[in-house]
This record gives structure tokens, sequence and C-alpha cells, in this order.
């Protein structure tokens, strides 16, 4: 497995205080170099346009995004190194935070100039067994008029963080908790978005993992 980065007890902290953390540098260079030139290089058929909802309600909604993705699993190349990470996080949350984290689903996400994704909770309470979301960015030399980034809101509706979506950034924040978007994006921007998930479910049934 891949050595876990040396943020993980600024992680814990921070879900703790307030419910996500921001990490800047998180992903070694040596992964997220070559995640960003194979996504970079994926040909256009491959991906498919991004749904809201799942199961029943699962539908495709380009009003409210227009990202495009592709699902990894053990068998992704360029894909697995980040998993393992992925993997030593979710067991360091459980010994620490005792949150039950039973398996993380995760996709590649390619918003092309002009894609957005509106205002939106990741689960909501009673619906969802996702507990905890992760965005990794891959983008290099990004900056502010360059848009797509991340803006997370407060209870009350306020703009809680700003998010440059800058290679090796990760944040972390409770699925159910905090409404945010992703801003118009003025270039190509490459992020992994996933979910850490709870088997709390009726028969030990999960959600779908799509």
């Amino acid at each position: 497995m891949e050595k876990i980065p040396h943020h993980i007890e600024s992680i814990l902290d921070a879900l703790v205080e307030r419910g996500y953390a921001i990490v800047p540098g998180f992903l070694p260079q040596t992964i997220a170099e070559p995640l960003y030139q194979e996504a970079s290089q994926i040909a256009s058929p491959h991906w498919q346009t991004a749904a809201i909802g799942r199961a029943q309600s699962h539908a495709i909604n380009t009003m409210v995004r227009n990202d495009k993705i592709i699902w990894l699993d053990d068998t992704s190349a360029y894909g697995e190194p980040f998993l393992n990470i992925m993997e030593q996080l979710r067991q360091a949350v459980n010994r620490s935070l005792f949150m039950g984290l039973f398996d993380y689903e995760c996709h590649l996400a390619h918003y092309p100039k002009g894609a957005f994704y509106k205002k939106h909770l990741d689960a909501f309470k009673g619906k969802s067994n996702r507990k905890l979301t992760t965005v990794l960015y891959l983008n290099p030399e990004w900056s502010d008029t360059d848009g797509g980034q991340l803006v997370m809101y407060g209870k009350r509706g306020e703009v809680l963080e700003t998010v440059l979506p800058k290679r090796g950034t990760l944040v972390v924040f409770l699925s159910d908790q905090f409404v945010h978007e992703v801003l118009p994006s003025q270039r190509d921007r490459f992020s992994l978005t996933g979910w850490f998930r709870l088997n709390s479910s009726i028969s030990g049934i999960i959600d779908p993992p799509r």
C-alpha cells in the first residue's frame, strides 16, 4: 500500500471540530501526475454524463450538473494507488472517530469548459448510506480566473469555504451536513470524488453503488 500522507491527524481533528477538512498537498506528486496524465488522455466516448439521485430517482439533468464521470474500481490502473490511500484513510477514521465506514465508491470527474454543478447535498439524513465525501483535485497550475471552485455553505446559507481545485488538495466533509456547488469551469478540470458509506440498511443491503 502507498504510505498515507502525514496530514491524517489534521483531517481527524478538523472533522471533529467543524465537520470538514481542506488539505493542500494531500496527494503526493508521484501519484497525482500519472492520474492527471491518464485522465486527460481518456477518449470522449469512455466518459458518461453524470446523473443526480440514486436508484429509482437516478436521472440526468444538465441544468443541475453537466460534468462527465468514470467510476473507479480495483481494476483501474490509474486509480489503484489512490484507492489504496483512501482505504488507509477509512481505517484511520474508523479507529479514531468510530464512524463505522463500510466501503468507498469513487469516480473520476471531468468538467469541460463551462461545466458546473449547482448547490446540492450528497446525502439526506435517513435516505442514504453516504457518510463522508472526499474530493481530490488533479489540475496543475490552476488560478482563480480558471473558475471551477468548490463553494461550501453553512446552515444559514453563508459561504464557509471557496476551494480552488489545485492539484493534490483534498476536501473531506460530512455528506449530509454541507450544501456545496462547483462554479463553472473555464478550462478542463479533473478531480476524484468519492463517498465513504455506512452499512446501515435493513438486511445489510447498502445503497446502490451508483
